[in-house]
């Protein structure tokens, strides 16, 4: 189609602070999505595919978790720096966004129309979710380090905060979205 995809990465803290130590980085975001409350590391978007919405937004308006829709545009601060986290499963030279603000997604069965009758399009602002996960950093540590660490019943975990869009391509796709 000649359009250059945009990969959005999920941004995670520790203490409030973004993490920036990059073997802990790289490790936070090759964890699967089950392990980071379904908010993906890497998103990539082109203006007209599908998406699948991962959280309830607006039940009544029939936009809950499961509802497909379609990419329209993202709006998003400029990256203050050159991405270093770069997936190799990418098609070439797509513009990595570490700073969305929100995703404009057009919902085909959204009741929109019925309660918000001013509006002609079904195209719904979708903001930036903030989830909390615990990470294990015990596979970061040297070994003698993490036995150290288990007989002096101290924790390897650490509590990270995500915020990334709560959206996923469901071109492969179970009716329960596995």
């Amino acid at each position: 189609m000649g359009l250059t995809p945009i990969v959005c990465i999920a941004q995670d803290y520790i203490h409030e602070k973004p993490v920036d130590d990059l073997r802990l980085r790289k490790a936070i975001l090759e964890l699967r999505d089950n392990k980071t409350e379904h908010l993906p590391e890497y998103l990539p978007l082109v203006t007209g595919m599908p998406v699948l919405l991962t959280e309830n937004i607006a039940t009544e308006l029939g936009l809950s978790n499961g509802t497909q829709g379609n990419f329209r545009q993202l709006v998003y601060d400029e990256p203050p720096e050159d991405v270093r986290y770069h997936n190799q499963n990418f098609p070439p030279n797509p513009k990595f966004i570490t700073q969305p603000k929100y995703a404009l997604v057009e919902f085909p069965s959204c009741k929109l129309n019925e309660k918000l009758a001013q509006l002609s399009s079904k195209i719904v602002p979708i903001a930036v979710s903030e989830q909390t996960f615990l990470f294990d950093t015990k596979e970061l540590l040297p070994e003698n380090v993490a036995k150290a660490a288990k007989i002096n019943k101290k924790t390897t975990k650490l509590t990270v905060k995500r915020k990334a869009l709560p959206l996923m391509s469901p071109y492969s796709m179970t009716i329960h979205k596995s």
